[in-house]
């Protein structure tokens, strides 16, 4: 039993604040240790370097420069701009043109934090102004902006193809429609409520100053240059021309290029980006190597086959074991981060999954949806976090609460729809592994 208490240990300093990196090295030194004394890290360095050699992991500081450099090209507050002026005038537009903004920026920048930062600094604002309730208001703000996390190129996908030894790029295609499909959910949430209470999300009034055929063309102009990066980054994947890790670089290249086109380049603009990039990197494999010295400490205890074999007992055959899954990762999305999940929970969990006969590519997807979901959950959602930090006075932390819930609702929603119609979204059934 010593490997279950060393996981219940690390869950409850990780509930109480530790730093995740911190708390997954120190449980696994004092249990290991405990177990065998110092001659079992004698392969850490070995395990260490590997994880830094590791060419798929290349791919998350290229991605998370590309996002970085484009957070600080205005690229959210252009498009925010021209979207509002093309969706504005009818009811729920400026909720509508959010979401549109969010998803560009999911599929060119992917970082959660700067998208809800972007979008509460300048739409929220707008929507107040316009009288839009504040629950719906924030509830759009902190869905549209955690797109990122299932909408490709995703770190979420990058880390699960790595723990889970899947291609990137087929996790990526796979991803897609899952993406498309919860868009369009939150776009008819939006349609629905506004034509029931359209006093939730009035129209703002027309603007005379420009004429729709200037509207339109505006809005062309600020989506056209991330849209290139997107079909750059995105379509050199999926046509095989270059690799994940490639595309990513070329996504650096592109995300400068689009800085010039801005005007918003400089060298000082660069060096911060670097700088903002190795801070967000260190932390990721900071936690990667405190999970990969977790991990060894683990299964030398034995833990990960004493929760094998009840996994394997579980009622229901596979389906039981999936709804477990889905249900432990998303409660405890309440209160730890993804990036602990996929390096300490996905591992316990793959080996039986493939036991199962359990398609790995759809596995995979349900578990990046799920994730999704902890960016939104309170009490320790980021994004919730971040709105609440850039908000005016008069949006309380519970209308956030309020707001985010049927967003969570309709998450939940699109990942009951995979496990039940896998063949809608282009994944074959799991019993055809």
């Amino acid at each position: 039993m010593t490997g279950i208490v060393m996981f219940g240990a690390a869950l409850l300093l990780l509930m109480v604040g530790f730093p995740v990196a911190f708390t997954f090295g120190g449980v696994a030194l004092f249990f290991g240790i405990y177990a065998q004394g110092m001659d079992l890290f004698a392969f850490m360095p070995f395990r260490i370097m590997s994880v830094m050699q590791n060419k798929v992991l290349m791919a998350v500081p290229l991605f998370i420069f590309m996002g970085v450099v484009l957070q600080r090209t205005k690229l959210a507050e252009q498009l925010l701009t021209s979207m509002g002026r093309l969706f504005g005038g009818l009811p729920g537009g400026l909720a509508i043109s959010t979401i549109v903004v969010g998803a560009l920026l999911a599929a060119s920048t992917g970082v959660v934090g700067a998208s809800v930062v972007a979008m509460g600094l300048i739409s929220l604002p707008v929507m107040l102004a316009h009288n839009y309730d504040k629950r719906l208001s924030t509830g759009v703000i902190c869905a549209s902006g955690t797109l990122g996390q299932i909408v490709p190129p995703s770190i979420i996908l990058i880390i699960l193809g790595d723990v889970l030894g899947l291609p990137v790029g087929d996790l990526f295609r796979a991803a897609v429609g899952p993406g498309v499909v919860l868009i369009g959910l939150y776009i008819a949430y939006i349609l629905i409520m506004t034509r029931f209470k359209p006093e939730t999300a009035p129209a703002m009034p027309a603007d005379h100053s420009l004429s729709r055929k200037q509207e339109i063309g505006a809005a062309l102009l600020a989506i056209i240059p991330p849209l290139a990066l997107i079909v750059v980054v995105l379509g050199s994947i999926f046509a095989g021309i270059a690799t994940p890790t490639e595309s990513s670089a070329l996504g650096g290249v592109g995300a400068i290029v689009l800085a010039i086109i801005y005007r918003q380049f400089s060298f000082r603009m660069v060096w911060d980006a670097a700088k903002d990039t190795v801070s967000v990197t260190a932390m990721v494999f900071a936690i990667l190597i405190g999970a990969t010295a977790f991990s060894m400490v683990f299964s030398y205890t034995g833990g990960d086959y004493l929760l094998e074999d009840w996994l394997h007992m579980l009622p229901g055959d596979h389906w039981g074991f999936i709804i477990l899954s889905m249900v432990v990762i998303l409660i405890l999305g309440f209160f730890i981060d993804f990036v602990e999940i996929s390096f300490i929970i996905v591992p316990i969990l793959s080996p039986v999954a493939e036991a199962m006969g359990v398609n790995m590519l759809w596995f995979a997807i349900l578990i990046a949806m799920n994730l999704q979901t902890s960016f939104l959950t309170p009490p320790f959602g980021f994004a919730l976090f971040y709105l609440k930090g850039v908000a005016p006075p008069q949006v309380r932390t519970i209308d956030i609460y309020k707001g985010i819930i049927p967003f969570i609702l309709l998450q939940i929603l699109v990942l009951a729809m995979i496990i039940i119609f896998p063949e809608w979204f282009g994944m074959t059934d799991l019993a055809t592994y």
